[in-house]
């Protein structure tokens, strides 16, 4: 998969409908106005640009963007290709996951981003999504339960303590066309396996909608679910606290 283009195409989608939306609120993110995501996206970006330049996390942070949204969103994805360029994707560089410390990981980090912003950027235009494609909206979700989710349980267990105190063992799948996750909610650690078998709960729907859901930027009529609905909440609870 080339997320180079992917991230090409949905940083121009958000743009374009951010740019209508500047004075809008963002439903996804209701704290936030159109400009306020353009400003986060230009942060994320300028992050990133400066852990590859620097190869460490840039301090003091976070910068001084100007007062322009739609300029500081340019400048700032004109500058992360320009490091993309100057890298391989196999070189290395620090990231919040200690499995993968390279370039390659921001540019598939970036990639989604950009596609669930560029959701956000939509809806407060009051547009409908674009779809997400199929093979993107799959790699998202692996990354999303087995980086994000089930990561976040061992490398920042403080912070999601409270969630995991409630859980038990409960095991949910989550089904697309072709491929699925098993994820067990144990009071201490969340795990995530790919395979079939019997559990708790199951969601499932086609890759588009199962992504925006597991990222709170769908609601339950987006997908199917069967069995204990309440597994379903305290997974849901546990992703919006692991993807904060």
């Amino acid at each position: 998969m080339d997320f180079l283009d992917h991230l090409d195409t949905d940083f121009r989608s958000l743009r374009d409908a951010v740019a209508d939306a500047l004075d809008e609120r963002v439903p996804t993110c209701p704290d936030w106005t159109g400009a306020d995501l353009a400003f986060h996206v230009a942060r994320v970006y300028r992050h990133k640009t400066e852990t590859m330049r620097r190869g460490e996390f840039p301090h003091p942070w976070p910068p001084d963007l100007g007062e322009r949204p739609l300029d500081a969103l340019d400048e700032t994805y004109a500058g992360l290709l320009t490091e993309f360029a100057a890298h391989d994707p196999g070189d290395p560089c620090p990231t919040w996951y200690a499995p993968d410390q390279s370039v390659g990981f921001w540019i598939r980090r970036m990639a989604h981003e950009t596609v669930i912003h560029r959701v956000d950027a939509e809806l407060a235009a009051g547009r409908a999504p674009s779809p997400i494609p199929a093979e993107l909206a799959e790699d998202g979700i692996d990354e999303v339960l087995t980086r994000m989710l089930a990561c976040s349980t061992t490398a920042y267990p403080d912070e999601l303590a409270d969630h995991l105190a409630r859980c038990h063992g409960e095991t949910v799948r989550v089904d697309v066309p072709g491929t699925s996750w098993l994820i067990t909610l144990g009071p201490d650690v969340v795990t995530v396996v790919t395979g079939e078998t019997d559990t708790d709960a199951v969601l499932r729907a086609e890759a588009d909608p199962v992504l925006r859901w597991l990222w709170r930027r769908a609601g339950t009529e987006a997908v199917e679910l069967d069995g204990d609905r309440a597994v379903i909440g305290t997974l849901h609870r546990l992703l919006g606290a692991a993807t904060e």
